[in-house]
């Protein structure tokens, strides 16, 4: 508890960023023609060296037969959240505004999945460092389960060949090459001109992240529909915020051993939803008006609940061993 202001502080620096590239969106320094070069940059570049730099720093890494714990993990817990949002949406949506078809679907996915990389990873950096490892390997798990039921929910069929898309993923190739430099006891001949440059280009993946990701939201605010149905929004919160976050730490509490396993379901649990599926439910002519109501306001109460999780997650985790 001790640690809740920082906590805290840090919260409102990445939605700082968030909303700093808003406001660039906004004076047209940062235009949309721009999104698609700088999404591939930090896709295939940015993210792959800071994945590669953090795995050839220090000695935190696992041994390389138990590195499939955490892609699961996040496989797991992501295909979970997607059951229960779409349960809900099609049991007791109607109740909540999710009248149609399209609305439901883009409800389901954009509650079923929260923001895995941009806000987690530098509270990570700050708080759980010995954790950021774990959490990039559980993050390639979710990019499956995204690519795999999440566009089978959103499309609404067996998504066709979008399982494909995590198999040319700049950040997985990253950290399969990273496990074989670690396999093969080659971390060490890695030239440091070369670590260098991976740090520098690394450095920039999370804050681009940020900014694109404000960008984004900014876009679809325009729209002018993120204010109303106001019962989406409150099912979104509960959802995505209270119930999903109860269950991960629960069930983690009772199932999940390793610590910075534990550490980085906390982390999954504490989140809002993610942007990009916002994206995602546009290219599938759902409704986006749903998408952007949940990504919004979820990230606007994690500015309260994010730091609000941490804190009861730390204790709860630490207290269920």
């Amino acid at each position: 508890m001790q640690d809740f202001g920082p906590l805290v502080a840090s919260v409102l620096g990445v939605f700082l960023v968030m909303g700093i590239g808003a406001l660039c969106r906004r004076v047209r320094w940062l235009t949309e023609e721009a999104d698609r070069t700088l999404a591939n940059l930090t896709a295939n570049v940015m993210l792959p060296a800071y994945f590669v730099h953090k795995f050839t720093q220090g000695d935190s890494f696992r041994a390389v037969g138990t590195v499939w714990q955490p892609p699961l993990l996040g496989f797991a817990t992501t295909v979970i959240g997607f059951a229960i949002a779409f349960a809900f949406a099609r049991s007791v949506g109607r109740w909540f505004g999710l009248t149609s078809d399209a609305s439901q679907r883009a409800f389901a996915l954009c509650v079923g999945i929260c923001n895995y990389g941009y806000i987690p990873l530098p509270l990570a950096e700050r708080f759980y460092e010995s954790a950021v490892l774990d959490l990039i390997l559980h993050n390639v798990g979710v990019d499956v389960a995204l690519w795999s039921v999440g566009i089978a929910i959103i499309s609404g069929s067996g998504g066709g060949d979008g399982w494909k898309r995590p198999l040319r993923s700049g950040p997985l190739w990253a950290v399969l090459f990273s496990i074989a430099l670690h396999a093969f006891d080659l971390v060490g001949k890695v030239p440091s001109p070369v670590i260098s440059a991976l740090g520098a280009l690394g450095a920039c993946a999370i804050p681009l992240g940020l900014l694109l990701s404000g960008a984004i939201l900014v876009d679809f605010v325009r729209e002018g529909t993120w204010w109303q149905d106001r019962k989406v929004i409150v099912a979104a919160i509960g959802l995505r915020q209270l119930v999903l976050p109860a269950l991960m730490l629960g069930i983690g509490g009772a199932v999940v051993g390793q610590a910075d396993l534990r550490t980085v379901l906390m982390l999954q649990a504490a989140m809002p939803a993610a942007v990009f599926p916002i994206v995602l439910t546009k290219l599938y002519d759902r409704d986006t008006g749903t998408a952007l109501r949940v990504v919004l306001w979820t990230s606007i109460a994690g500015l309260v609940l994010i730091p609000s999780w941490l804190a009861v997650g730390g204790w709860w985790l630490n207290s269920a061993r």
